[in-house]
């Protein structure tokens, strides 16, 4: 099954485009996993699920006995002696909440040490991810945030597509270059965009022109209409039919490249 991760610049919308990608997966009958690794967790929102829900839901990075249950290490310290391959198989089914076809799993971040952290968290988010990368049988969306610390060699070949969502902006581009820099540090040769709240042809224009060494898997307009569902809590899935039939093409391309076979 396909597994994507999706990247850019904060604000860009790549929590609008993970939700809308999962939901139309799981629209069209698809078992789907969305996984949120970004430090502005919200992704439970633009999927539609209630704040009421979300409110039970404890990032995995704050579970602190879980932690030290699975590593033997003391969540916050940094070094020391604890499993680097903690049991996490268990983990999406328990601490996942399911609405919309889709299941939703907050990874939250590890907040010392940095992103190359020597940490009992980090151990067991990496572990984590590893197994839903590798071992599960799902359509899954990762929505990151313009790093890739989540990913390491060992997780970057189970990612089909490492998707950068860019707006029509010159720092948005520099992002979606230094991403694909990054990217093929650790492995990930082929980078793909999404180009989001376009509000002309020209808009269109300069990002191809900007980003001819990328493939543009499509692009999703400028829409007064997604705002108004983050404020009202809901999805942009939910509150407009033409947000959802602009993420049709999109979905209808990686399918093509990556299900049907045809791989660049």
């Amino acid at each position: 099954m396909l597994k994507i991760a999706i990247t850019g610049k904060g604000g860009v919308g790549k929590t609008t485009l993970s939700a809308l990608l999962a939901r139309t997966y799981a629209a069209d009958g698809n078992t789907v996993l969305a996984i949120d690794a970004n430090p502005d967790a919200n992704l439970g929102t633009a999927l539609g699920i209630s704040e009421e829900d979300l409110a039970h839901i404890t990032p995995i990075a704050q579970m602190e006995e879980l932690i030290h249950e699975r590593t033997g290490g003391k969540p916050g310290t940094v070094g020391g002696i604890f499993k680097l391959n903690p049991r996490v198989d268990d983990i999406p089914e328990r601490f996942s909440i399911a609405r919309n076809g889709v299941r939703l799993l907050v990874m939250g971040t590890v907040k010392k040490g940095g992103s190359g952290c020597l940490c009992p968290e980090s151990a067991l988010l990496r572990n984590l991810l590893t197994h839903l990368l590798l071992r599960t049988k799902e359509v899954v969306i990762l929505d990151m945030d313009a790093g890739i610390e989540h990913l390491g060699r060992g997780t970057a070949g189970a990612v089909d597509a490492f998707i950068t969502v860019v707006e029509p902006g010159r720092r948005s581009i520099e992002t979606a270059k230094a991403v694909k820099r990054l990217a093929a540090d650790i492995g990930i040769k082929k980078c793909y965009v999404v180009g989001n709240k376009v509000s002309s042809d020209a808009d269109r224009q300069f990002i191809l022109e900007s980003l001819p060494d990328f493939e543009i898997l499509g692009f999703l307009n400028h829409n007064s209409r997604i705002a108004e569902a983050d404020r009202k809590g809901i999805s942009p899935y939910d509150i407009d039919s033409q947000v959802a039939a602009e993420i049709k093409p999109i979905k209808e391309r990686l399918d093509t490249i990556f299900i049907r076979g045809e791989r660049k």
